[in-house]
């Protein structure tokens, strides 16, 4: 469970698109993983799009490393790098395997528009140096996903579910997003001057758009297998 600070930056911004937030998380995907009955092609599918993410996600958390402004920060992003490479990328390489998806098929795919819609969205944080920016779409993409790993369901067997679900829960992903939304929560900015203003309502749209893609991102596994 996430500790946000009531009547905080965090806690507004989750508000603010919490209809998409909780469509996300209560989504027939959702459902089907712990039950075990995602059909295989829109696991696969999934995961092929979703893999298109991982080099963008790596810039994002090497973009912290060079723009957080506490050294605590920048060494806590430089151990996630570690995990990436270590936990995350091994579970697709299995999990691939077992859908019957070839390096071919995940090497290069053609995009769906949710896909390419976040990754402009990531690139977009990378390319703006901005750390705060940086923490709003790292935020979503953790937190949204600790939310239903945490559900309280029966497991599956299948390790392409079993996997998915692990990386998205337990104390180790729950005290990397606490530590996401702890920092969000301290640079986001309060003053009154115009710049703090402007840049609350740039990050809230930022929040907004990144919650509906994720959304969308679910919905597409199973609009792709109709087309």
């Amino acid at each position: 469970m996430i500790t946000v600070s009531q009547g905080g930056a965090v806690e507004a911004l989750r508000r603010s698109a919490d209809e998409d937030w909780s469509a996300a998380v209560g989504h027939r995907f959702v459902e089907e993983l712990f039950a075990g009955t995602v059909p295989d092609d829109v696991m696969a599918t999934y995961l092929v799009q979703d893999y298109q993410f991982f080099e963008d996600f790596l810039a994002m958390l090497g973009a912290c490393v060079a723009h957080a402004d506490r050294i605590g920060a920048k060494l806590r992003f430089a151990r996630q790098l570690g995990f990436l490479e270590a936990d995350e990328d091994s579970y697709f390489i299995r999990a691939f395997a077992e859908v019957g998806v070839t390096e071919d098929d995940y090497a290069d795919p053609v995009l769906l528009a949710p896909t390419e819609g976040f990754r402009d969205v990531m690139r977009a944080a990378v390319a703006s140096a901005s750390y705060p920016d940086l923490l709003v779409v790292l935020v979503i993409a953790e937190w949204l996903y600790l939310d239903w790993g945490e559900l309280e369901r029966k497991m599956p067997t299948r390790d392409v579910h079993v996997g998915w679900i692990d990386l998205h829960r337990g104390e180790d992903f729950s005290a990397w997003v606490q530590f996401l939304v702890d920092e969000l929560e301290r640079v986001f900015p309060r003053g009154d001057d115009a710049e703090s203003v402007t840049t609350r309502k740039r990050l809230t749209a930022l929040w907004g758009r990144a919650v509906g893609l994720e959304r969308a991102f679910f919905d597409e596994a199973y609009r792709a297998q109709r087309s």
